[in-house]
């Protein structure tokens, strides 16, 4: 058996590896703005990273304008607004975002062990570039699973499985690291290890109650507990 504690690590990208809420905020509220709609807070954008974006637009416009998702996707005006926040988000990705803590040393750590490692998102592709970019991160990756870039996105685990398909790695010897209730679904629904980061977003819940295989502080551990394998839920 390899020496190494996993063969390939997933990630989370949004309140895992980067926070992205401030500028995410920042295109919403463009957007809100440019159609004379009044703001949201930075903790409801913060309780609706998750789903993607155009997910977190139609709650925006909704909470903004008081009224249903369902309404707001049935709006004449959805498409034009929905156009505007992608040349505003477009604008503001990796303008106000940053690591998390030991976020770049642990990825080149196991990359330098010969961990495979990927990114399983659900943002759109074309952000999901961006943000990597601004970030210098893009090179450490040997996958990139973005929210279009699948017929499904997580919960659903196929991302999850098209990386252990990609690099020929049995779910016991894959990790994911996430920060919310759909990234332990997703890794557990494709019987994947799943260690969890309690300071992302995690739609206004701990991330303790999902129930994943292991809750870490920060990124450390996956260097320095690693070998490891525990299923135990650590504060």
């Amino acid at each position: 058996m390899s020496a190494r504690a996993w063969d390939l690590v997933m990630f989370d990208l949004d309140g895992t590896l980067i926070e992205t809420a401030p500028e995410i905020a920042d295109a919403t509220n463009d957007t809100l703005a440019q159609f004379g709609l009044p703001p949201v807070t930075q903790q409801q954008v913060n309780d609706w990273i998750g789903h993607g974006t155009q997910t977190l637009l139609v709650q925006a416009l909704a909470a903004s304008r008081g009224t249903t998702d369902a309404a707001v996707r049935a709006a004449a005006d959805f498409a034009a607004i929905n156009a505007a926040f992608v040349q505003h988000y477009g604008q503001r990705c990796g303008t106000r975002s940053h690591l998390y803590p030991h976020v770049r040393e642990v990825l080149q750590t196991l990359k330098a062990q010969g961990v495979k490692l990927a990114v399983v998102t659900n943002k759109e592709g074309r952000y999901t570039q961006v943000v990597l970019d601004a970030h210098q991160l893009a090179p450490v990756f040997d996958q990139v699973v973005s929210g279009d870039t699948l017929a499904t996105k997580k919960p659903h685990p196929l991302g999850v499985q098209s990386c252990l398909s990609q690099f020929g790695v049995s779910p016991e010897r894959a990790l994911f690291v996430g920060d919310s209730s759909i990234d332990v679904a997703t890794a557990k629904a494709a019987g994947v290890t799943v260690w969890a980061l309690p300071y992302g977003y995690n739609m206004g819940q701990p991330i303790a109650a999902c129930e994943p295989h292991r809750v870490i502080a920060d990124f450390s551990a996956l260097v320095s507990g690693v070998s490891e394998k525990s299923t135990e839920t650590v504060a």
